[in-house]
């Protein structure tokens, strides 16, 4: 719309519709009438643009909940236009009321048509005729015994008996033409039979107006039209019966292109021919025996008899799918046995080591949803990671499947190293805690409890030839038992026969499998830290066998909960030992080894890390802080299990984000350890971080040397570190690499939290002061690296952070969600009482405390529109009145100004005459 005044939008506006028509030059301006649909193409136009022109006159609701695609009526309003149109109305009723309140009598003309000034007089009187013949004939219609009732055009028969105004032409004029004869005009108009042809000699006219047509007329067009309607019906009738005859004729052709003989059946083989004696005869070789012109109910009742289709299989349940395996692998151990002894096994050798890796059968809905494939799969490269990182592919630089920070990173190299040391005996005391002397006078003293017992003259198995592996295997009940099933096996088989035991013993085939089942998840747990025991740990055997623990742990999570709690009690008692023995000797055993972090970190990956209160991780979070926050660092060893443990501290609050003070004071205290640096002292130390072992005789030999700086940082192996009494420069600079990682890692872990200037400021201050030119080329730009991430999200932190300031304004409060139930006053009781009546009682009282509302409402715009009109009426009656009275005070005025000027006039002339 044009900018401007209200009159110059008002007329763009009006010449943009085409309403506006331009001016005409000539004297004469010629006018054309516009017809209906122009004016009322014109009306539309004027009332939008009135509508554009006052947006004001639209109210539009705003919706609290906005759905889209929803139509609600009542959202957009007219206040103005519905204001008036009920002014309107109640002009119409209200206000004739009200003139008519103190009116007495009157006749109040009630005819049809009467009030309406677009009928004419004809059509008023055609439809009074119309509906007093309706009223009369509602009574016994057809009733011949009553002469009364008998009519022609309105009129009884039985008051015809006088000659008065019948059309009768008994004048003496007609007794010329005919004495005693009707004319035509009167047997057309009066007697019986002249109903149609009444219009025929006033149509003749062609000056005569139109006029409504009479009933006869319009039931001869009814007539004529549903005669015509039942004729179109009968050809349409005939026309589909033509067709159907046709259809009929061409049945044979159809017939032999239907069930034409199928020229691979004479191929089939007898034995399938054989097969199919037993059903019924196709519908084709009927239709060769039959006559051509057979009943169709003769088919349909062949096609009855056909044999119906079967489903091939089926969905099977979980303890019939567990019965098969578990009788497929008896009937495999029964021919295996049978292959020992030599028998007959009836040409089925074809089986004899095919079962191990055959898949179940597959039903018809069946989803691939073999669980030891998906849980392998789940688990397999998870316990394949090194030291020191998370579970994700950020620094898997050398292109391994994993990258630095899980325990069985560094087990993949130690599948390795064990197959190197197989022959190599002397090997077996590099993986040991400590020597077996103390450990057998430890064990006298009963200072110190294993978590499993190890066979002291365990040795690695020899590569020899591979035996048959068993289909069937007994439930065992303890560790023993276990280690006689397996004791014959390779490692290899190891998971694959208890995959067999578990399919053996399904708790749906028989009752005592359910506790059989629940013994076997501690088994596996006291079997995964038997073969991570120094001194020859097989790591590589964890990760099948976590699969079936994780299986276990979900079908028996109470009863595994307890023997994972059990062992972390033990692991709590050996700590408590170790710390009363001395925290810093030598042979006190403080720090955790390959069998507890494999526990831990097999802990980790089977229970939830992120739950706030968990019965088994919460226990194992506090055991593990006990580990950092209470044991001293007396060799690079501790260092090793220290930063293993701070790799799965970053690992459990990956997702929750807890915060894990231990974690970041043992890094810092091994920046101090290991890394050159510039601090003399504890007392010039940033922050407050406890450093119980700074510059101690234990830790001097921890410290880089000269010779670090052509070495280049690698990937921590974790039995190496662990197992070798005496490490060189590379394990150190593994190890600071690795804390330089970790550190970078939790701040990025930690860098929402609000504490995080106070905790990372002591961190950039130790990094700041470590000497950088003593370091390796790839340790100094990683420490550079470090340093400005660091730095960066400090800087990010302290932007975030603001004061504390007093609210201007009234607090918030905050918004609760809890309902509120009141027994007396509360919509949703009352709505939903349980007695039928009382709610019904509810409804009723609810609709008429609405509909009160509601005629108030009404009553008080009426009372208003009354009053204004009242007091409309009262300023005309006030406004004729002060007119009269200025009339009246006006007339006599002037008449007063009249008697003036006169007497004045007689005045002078007196004056005058006195003078003469």
């Amino acid at each position: 719309m044009a900018k401007g005044s209200q009159l110059a939008q008002l007329k763009s506006a009006l010449s943009q519709a085409g309403i506006a028509k331009p001016q005409q030059n000539g004297k004469k301006r010629k006018r054309t009438p516009l017809d209906e649909k122009e004016k009322e193409r014109k009306a539309v136009k004027l009332r939008e643009i009135q509508q554009k022109m006052n947006p004001f006159d639209v109210k539009v609701t705003k919706l609290k909940h906005d759905v889209g695609g929803r139509k609600i009526a009542g959202v957009v309003g007219r206040p103005a236009q519905s204001k008036q149109a009920g002014i309107e109305q109640r002009k119409k009723t209200l206000l004739k009321e009200f003139d008519e309140r103190d009116r007495v009598g009157g006749i109040v003309d009630r005819r049809f048509g009467e009030n309406d000034p677009t009928m004419s007089l004809e059509e008023r009187m055609l439809e009074r005729f119309t509906r007093e013949k309706q009223r009369t004939s509602k009574g016994a219609a057809f009733n011949l015994e009553d002469e009364d009732e008998l009519t022609h055009y309105g009129q009884s028969l039985s008051k015809l008996d006088d000659f008065d105004n019948v059309g009768l032409g008994l004048d003496d004029e007609d007794d010329e033409e005919g004495r005693g004869q009707i004319d035509s005009r009167t047997v057309q108009r009066a007697h019986f039979g002249g109903f149609g042809d009444e219009e025929e000699g006033d149509e003749d006219d062609e000056e005569q107006p139109d006029r409504k047509r009479s009933k006869a007329e319009v039931m001869a067009e009814v007539m004529a039209k549903s005669k015509e309607y039942k004729f179109m019906r009968q050809q349409q009738q005939e026309e589909d019966e033509n067709l159907r005859h046709e259809l009929d004729a061409e049945l044979d052709d159809l017939r032999s292109l239907l069930y034409a003989p199928d020229p691979s059946a004479s191929a089939k083989p007898a034995a399938e021919d054989e097969d199919e004696e037993d059903k019924p005869a196709p519908l084709q070789s009927a239709l060769q025996e039959k006559p051509q012109d057979q009943e169709y109910d003769q088919f349909v009742r062949e096609l009855a008899f056909e044999a119906r289709a079967k489903p091939k299989d089926r969905t099977k349940t979980e303890e019939e799918l567990a019965l098969e395996e578990k009788e497929a692998l008896e009937k495999a151990e029964r021919k295996r046995l049978r292959r020992m002894r030599g028998e007959d096994d009836d040409g089925d050798s074809d089986e004899e080591g095919g079962r191990k890796g055959k898949k179940r059968q597959r039903g018809g809905d069946d989803l691939d949803d073999d669980f030891m494939d998906e849980e392998e799969e789940a688990f397999g490269g998870v316990l394949g990671a090194g030291l020191g990182a998370r579970d994700t592919d950020e620094d898997d630089e050398d292109g391994e499947e994993s990258e630095d920070g899980d325990e069985e990173g560094s087990e993949e190299g130690d599948e390795d190293s064990d197959e190197e040391g197989d022959d190599e005996e002397g090997e077996e005391a590099a993986f040991s805690d400590m020597p077996d002397s103390e450990a057998e006078d430890a064990g006298e003293e009963g200072d110190e409890e294993e978590l499993v017992k190890v066979k002291k003259s365990r040795k690695p198995k020899k590569a020899s030839k591979r035996k048959e592996l068993p289909f069937t295997f007994p439930c065992p009940e303890t560790h023993d038992e276990f280690l006689e099933i397996v004791e014959d096996i390779d490692d290899s088989d190891v998971p694959t026969a208890v995959k067999r035991i578990r399919t053996l013993h399904h708790p749906s085939l028989a009752e005592d499998n359910k506790f059989k089942l629940q013994a076997l998840s501690g088994v596996l747990i006291e079997h995964i830290l038997y073969v991570t025991a120094p001194p020859s740990p097989r790591f590589s055997l964890v990760s099948p066998l976590v699969a079936h623990l994780y299986a276990l742990i979900k079908q028996y999570p109470i009863q595994s909960a307890h023997h994972f709690i059990s062992k972390l009690d033990l692991m709590q008692k050996n700590l408590k030992r170790g710390l009363s023995h001395g925290v810093t000797e030598s042979d006190s055993r403080t720090w955790p080894g390959p069998s507890e972090l494999t526990f831990l970190r097999v802990l980790g990956l089977v229970w939830p890390t992120s739950d706030m209160n968990h019965h088994v991780v919460s226990p194992a979070r506090l055991l593990m802080g006990s580990y950092l926050g209470l044991c001293r660092v007396r060799s690079l060893q501790d260092i090793t299990s220290g930063l293993f443990l701070c790799t799965l501290f970053l690992q459990y609050e990956e997702l929750s984000k807890r915060l894990v003070p231990e974690a970041i004071n043992f890094l810092e205290n091994t920046l101090l350890h290991i890394a050159p640096h510039r601090f003399k002292d504890e007392a010039s130390l940033p922050g407050s971080f406890p450093a119980p072992d700074f510059k101690s005789e234990r830790c001097q030999g921890l410290a880089l040397g000269k010779k670090s700086k052509q070495l280049e940082p690698r990937k921590p192996d974790l039995s190496q570190l662990l197992g070798e009494s005496a490490l060189g420069e590379q394990a150190k600079v593994d190890l600071l690499g690795l804390t330089f990682d970790l550190l970078s890692q939790f701040a990025d872990l930690y860098k929402s939290l609000d504490a995080f200037i106070e905790l990372y400021e002591p961190v950039l201050a130790l990094l700041g002061g470590i000497k950088a030119d003593s370091l390796p080329s790839a340790l100094s730009t990683k420490l550079a690296s470090l340093q400005d991430t660091v730095g960066r999200l400090l800087k990010f932190s302290r932007q975030s952070r603001r004061p504390l300031a007093l609210q201007a304004h009234k607090p918030i409060p905050i918004p609760s969600y809890v309902p509120r139930f009141e027994h007396s006053t509360s919509n949703y009781l009352r709505n939903r009482d349980p007695d039928h009546e009382r709610n019904e009682a509810a409804k009723v009282k609810a609709q008429y405390k609405q509909e009160r509302k509601g005629a108030i409402r009404e009553l008080r715009k009426d009372a208003r529109f009354l009053a204004a009109e009242q007091q409309k009426r009262q300023k005309e009656k006030d406004r004729a009145y002060n007119e009269r009275m200025k009339r009246v005070y006006g007339s006599l005025e002037g008449e007063r100004a009249e008697q003036k000027a006169m007497e004045k006039e007689k005045l002078q002339e007196k004056k005058r005459a006195g003078r003469k």
